[in-house]
């Protein structure tokens, strides 16, 4: 359930328009909806500011819509991650109003978060690891923040990302993705005075240990304000990028 569709139900028990026993109905699912299969968490955005996402993968489609239909009618919007087109089709069909974006694998529904007037960043080092790079930046968007893209960017062409700092420098977070040697976070967070949240992709030949090796490197980064999220995980860098940005909104200027 949504923060202001919580203040509006106590709002009319408080008013009398609505009865108590009306109420604890409405709330009946709170904290979480038990499905059998899932066990949604409707609680989160009350207590975190965003929504349970649904994971994609690895679940079966009856499964998968019967939990995409639940999340939707209680919060009234929806997002699933790591969908392959096909089942992205087959769900959206479902679901009307759905937007799927295949680069990112991620479907939403319902309106997007309140825009928030915040602006991020998400460069990539190459055009392999936009997959990821997509995943973080249409959650972002989908947070209600302005994204800023900067694409083929990896440290094998310096002047590529040289020529992107000015933009960089508008942002309050940047997400920085990178697969190969990892080695983009660390020189981007050393070129900005913004937090940087560095994604590992599995993008590499045999030694990367598919992303195993970008990751040592960006928690090995010797550039101070930058946080590592796990491999492949564009999403979870978007969740932080996103509270970030949510405290950096709260806090007074200097």
């Amino acid at each position: 359930m949504r923060p202001e569709a919580l203040r509006e139900l106590l709002a009319r028990v408080a008013a009398g328009s609505l009865s108590p026993d009306a109420a604890l109905a409405a709330l009946a699912d709170l904290p979480y909806a038990d499905l059998g299969i899932a066990k949604l968490d409707l609680h989160r955005e009350l207590r975190s500011g965003l929504p349970e996402a649904v994971f994609g993968e690895g679940k079966r489609d009856d499964d998968l819509l019967a939990i995409a239909q639940k999340q939707l009618a209680a919060s009234g919007r929806l997002l699933v991650t790591r969908l392959a087109p096909e089942r992205a089709a087959a769900l959206a069909a479902r679901l009307p109003g759905a937007t799927y974006d295949g680069r990112a694998r991620v479907l939403t529904c319902g309106p997007p978060h309140e825009e928030s007037g915040a602006r991020a960043a998400v460069v990539a080092a190459g055009t392999s690891d936009l997959g990821v790079a997509e995943e973080a930046a249409v959650c972002l968007s989908w947070f209600g923040h302005t994204v800023a893209r900067r694409f083929d960017v990896g440290i094998a062409g310096l002047h590529r990302l040289l020529d992107a700092v000015p933009d960089l420098r508008l942002a309050g977070v940047i997400v920085a993705v990178a697969g190969m040697d990892g080695a983009l976070p660390t020189l981007v967070a050393g070129l900005v005075a913004a937090p940087v949240v560095a994604v590992p992709t599995s993008v590499g030949y045999g030694t990367g240990f598919r992303g195993l090796a970008a990751l040592l490197t960006m928690l090995n980064a010797c550039a101070p304000g930058l946080g590592v999220v796990n491999i492949d995980n564009g999403y979870g860098a978007a969740v932080l990028a996103h509270r970030i940005l949510r405290t950096q909104g709260r806090l007074k200027a200097p």
